[in-house]
């Protein structure tokens, strides 16, 4: 299991890997590390969910094994399955191999992380439950209980050592309260103003300390806005680099209106923000990332 001597030394760890968490979310996975339990996190979209499970496996050094969550998914797809192309030529071929043996069994990312390497456990990252179904949720529930699996014609898979487990959901549904006790609980909410400049200038530094200030400060207006969906981090951050991709070092309304769609998703919020909203957005970030950079200790303007 990965060793990180303290919270400190862990957030250290991440941040080197440009992922950003305050000290709440550095302390539930400190202690899900320690403690060996999966972490679930939920959030609404493009808060980091995701991002988390891939900067502690960069920041562990562990191989990371995603199992993308979707409505109808089974054991078959998220556990292990036969190679029956494989075992009807074997068949055609006089073959005097055993049909169900492992040498036939592919495995799926759950199984992957129960035989991964018992000196670096794997970084299991169960994303988005939430879109699957109950029968798959009870499944998981069992899986994650004590971490082995019984195959008929094979036997029993254990895990030398438990992987790190992280599962994501975006509340589309509640996940049940049994899973919930198997699991430390994190909400990650949108980050505040000077976190997401910080996030930006970790993830862009090419971009220019003014732009990436005006650009956050007007997400964080826009998410007050009525929208069907607000921007995530993620979508912060494509909305900078295409103003830097056009030679913009600060925000200016007609770029914003034939840029928006790189922040927003839905043709309804397009709609609702663009004509004096949009530039009355404009004006506000550029004061309030000027604010910024007068006051002590803010994100200072590129040379």
């Amino acid at each position: 299991m990965p060793g990180f001597d303290s919270i400190d030394e862990l957030c250290r760890a991440l941040t080197d890997e440009r992922y950003l968490v305050d000290e709440g979310l550095g302390t539930v996975v400190f202690l899900a590390l320690r403690l060996r339990r999966p972490l679930l996190v939920e959030g609404e979209p493009g808060v980091g969910k995701t991002e988390l499970a891939k900067a502690l496996a960069a920041a562990t050094g562990a191989p990371l094994i995603r199992l993308q969550c979707y409505e109808g998914i089974d054991v078959h797809q998220a556990l292990y399955d036969w190679d029956y192309p494989r075992q009807l030529l074997q068949l055609r071929a006089g073959g005097s191999a055993q049909l169900y043996s492992e040498e036939f069994l592919l495995r799926r990312p759950l199984m992957q992380a129960l035989v991964s390497d018992p000196t670096r456990p794997a970084v299991l990252l169960i994303d988005e439950l939430d879109r699957a179904d109950d029968e798959f949720e009870a499944f998981l529930l069992e899986f994650l209980s004590d971490f082995q699996v019984t195959i008929p014609e094979v036997g029993v898979v254990r895990a030398e050592q438990p992987p790190i487990v992280i599962i994501t959901s975006n509340r589309t549904r509640d996940l049940h309260e049994a899973l919930k006790r198997r699991c430390l609980y994190h909400w990650i909410d949108h980050p505040d103003l000077q976190r997401e400049i910080a996030i930006a200038r970790a993830r862009l530094p090419h971009v220019n300390e003014r732009l990436a200030a005006q650009v956050c400060a007007f997400v964080q207006d826009l998410r007050w806005l009525d929208l069907y969906r607000s921007p995530g981090v993620g979508e912060t951050l494509d909305w900078a680099e295409a103003f830097h991709t056009l030679g913009r070092n600060e925000i200016d309304p007609g770029t914003a209106d034939r840029t928006l769609g790189t922040l927003l998703k839905e043709r309804d919020d397009l709609e609702r923000v663009r004509g004096k909203e949009l530039e009355g957005l404009v004006e506000r970030s550029a004061e309030r990332s000027a604010e910024l950079r007068r006051g002590e200790g803010a994100p200072g303007e590129a040379a």
